[in-house]
Parts: C-alpha cells; sequence; structure tokens
C-alpha cells in the first residue's frame, strides 16, 4: 500500500477479463494494469461497475484486487466496495484493505434508495470503521437515488472519506459540491468521460474513466493540460476522445468497452450473464471509431517526424 494518497489525475476503471468458461483471466488482469500504468495513470480502479463487481462473489472480488495489488509497481489501487447493505459493504472494504488495496471506492446503496440521512449513516459506518480514504460515488443512472450536495459536504468533514465520484450527469450540481467542500481536503472526480473536461474546469481534479482503458495516453494528456491551465489542448483532447467516449455507452457499460480492448488486442470482450456481448451492428462502427483514433496518432507522428527533419535541415 502507498503512504499518502493525493487524489488527481486518470484513474482507469479497469474491467475483470473472464476466459470462455466464466472464469477470472487473471494473467490478462494482471497485464492490462501493467499496460495502464506503463501509459501513466495515476492509480487502478478494479471491482467497480465496469469490472462486472455485480456479477462476482465476495471472495472473487477479494482475489481480483489482490492481484491488482501484485501487478502494480507505484501508484495507488483503490477497490470498488459498495452495496446495498451497509454490513456487505463493511466487510467488502474490510476484505479489500486487507487484500492490499490503498483506498475504496464506494456506490450509494441501491434499488433500496435510502433517504439523504441514511446515506450519511451508510458512508459514516464504513469510514468509522476502515482507516482507509474513501470516494463517495454518485451514479443515479444505477442506483435509482442521488446523493444531494449538501450530504456529500456533510461527508466530506469525515476524516477518511477524500473524495466524490461524480457521474450524476449535471454538471450544476457537481459544482455546487465542489464549492461546498473547498474548505476540506477532497476530491471531486468525474466518472462520466463525455464530461471530464467540464467537470475539471468548475474544479474537479481528475477523473474515473472508462475511456482510458483504451486511451489512456490520450486522457491523461486530456486532464493534466487542464489542470495546467492549457484548456485549448484539453479541448482539443476532448474532442478527439468524444466519439469514444459516447460509443463505449452504446450498450451498457462494459460491454462496448471490453469489445474495443478485444479489437485493440488487450484481452477478451468476454462478460457474464446477464450481460451479453455488444450488437453485432455495433462492432463495425466501434472498430472504425478506434481506427479514427488510431489514424490520428499516426497524423501527429507524421507532423513530429517533419517538425524534426525541418530541424535536422
Amino acid at each position: 500500500m502507498t503512504d499518502t494518497i493525493e487524489f488527481s489525475g486518470v484513474y482507469p476503471a479497469i474491467t475483470t477479463p473472464f476466459h470462455e468458461d466464466g472464469s477470472i483471466d487473471f494473467d490478462n488482469l494482471q497485464t492490462n494494469v501493467q499496460r495502464l500504468e506503463s501509459a501513466g495513470v495515476d492509480g487502478i480502479v478494479p471491482v467497480g461497475s465496469t469490472g462486472e463487481s455485480a456479477t462476482l462473489s465476495h471472495d472473487e472480488h477479494v482475489e481480483v484486487v489482490e492481484a491488482v495489488v501484485e501487478a502494480v509497481e507505484d501508484v495507488p489501487v483503490i477497490a470498488g466496495s459498495g452495496s446495498n447493505n451497509t454490513a456487505e459493504a463493511l466487510s467488502l472494504s474490510q476484505r479489500s484493505v486487507e487484500a492490499g488495496a490503498d483506498a475504496l471506492l464506494l456506490i450509494s446503496p441501491y434499488y433500496n434508495k435510502p433517504e439523504q440521512q441514511g446515506l450519511i449513516e451508510h458512508y459514516e459506518t464504513i469510514a468509522d470503521a476502515v482507516a482507509a480514504p474513501q470516494i463517495v460515488y454518485n451514479v443515479p443512472s444505477r442506483t435509482g437515488s442521488n446523493i444531494e450536495p449538501e450530504t456529500v459536504a456533510e461527508l466530506a468533514s469525515h476524516p477518511n472519506i477524500a473524495g466524490y465520484k461524480a457521474a450524476s450527469g449535471d454538471l450544476g450540481q457537481i459544482s455546487q459540491v465542489v464549492e461546498l467542500t473547498r474548505d476540506e481536503e477532497f476530491a471531486v472526480l468525474s466518472g462520466d468521460d463525455g464530461l471530464t473536461l467540464p467537470v475539471l474546469s468548475v474544479g474537479g481534479v481528475g477523473t474515473i474513466s472508462v475511456s482510458a482503458n483504451v486511451e489512456p495516453e490520450r486522457t491523461c494528456a486530456l486532464v493534466q493540460a487542464a489542470l495546467d491551465g492549457d484548456y485549448a489542448t484539453a479541448q482539443a483532447l476532448h474532442h478527439e476522445l468524444g466519439p469514444l467516449c459516447r460509443a463505449l455507452f452504446w450498450e451498457t457499460n462494459p460491454i462496448p468497452v471490453k469489445e474495443a480492448m478485444a479489437i485493440r488486442g488487450y484481452g477478451p470482450a468476454h462478460v457474464r450473464s446477464p450481460l451479453t456481448r455488444l450488437s453485432d451492428d455495433l462492432v463495425e462502427p466501434l472498430a472504425a471509431v478506434l481506427a479514427d483514433l488510431d489514424d490520428g496518432d499516426d497524423a501527429a507522428e507524421a507532423t513530429e517526424y517533419d517538425r524534426l527533419a525541418e530541424v535536422e535541415h
């Protein structure tokens, strides 16, 4: 585990690769983690929504965390450990930290739709019991309820609650969270790839990203440019990545991102039931989006070659 974590930058929400029989492909998992770390990401987020945590057993959940911890060298591991059952989320959080996770990402309780006081008590119960930095994850489209900005502000005062993953799609609400937590050591991170740049523009400090599984270098360059105040570069990268960010949500995440990774040669696209492979009529359009990004890389390399040639002559 790392000694301290200052949440800032790019944290891929990684997939959990499966063999055709549905078992976890640990070799591919670790290879992908190392590929992402080499690309310059600031941390790794396993066993979240993108990691199909809903279809992992608790033992598999811990095994994935252990494998990721073993694979990384210098970046923190932020393990998804949320549940709609507070006792279960507490157990997963404790087991994830014991497995070596440096921090935790806790989705808000889903389906049972607690009131705001229930959300506060849920998160504080875990934060009181587990001595690790914790990120509150708001994604109403999956949970059926919203964590209000005032609730986030109250949670931010807890010493173990260190950040907020914003996936509501409501930039005004995200901006209000930033406003209400400015006096705390509290990181607001985008949880929606299409809104990463807007979230950074209102005071966010990074992203927990799906698209970074496929385009880690571009995603890192976008976030760093914005954090450096170079919004011209950040805007250009935002628009380059825009078609991919939209394509990765043509169907339920992580169906498209697993297909994209398979197209790029990063492993199989198998998902666990009840998820299904990407629809046949979407595979070719997704490949075209990836090809356009590859063509952009080729063009950038050619431009740099021409520039160097001019310097030499």
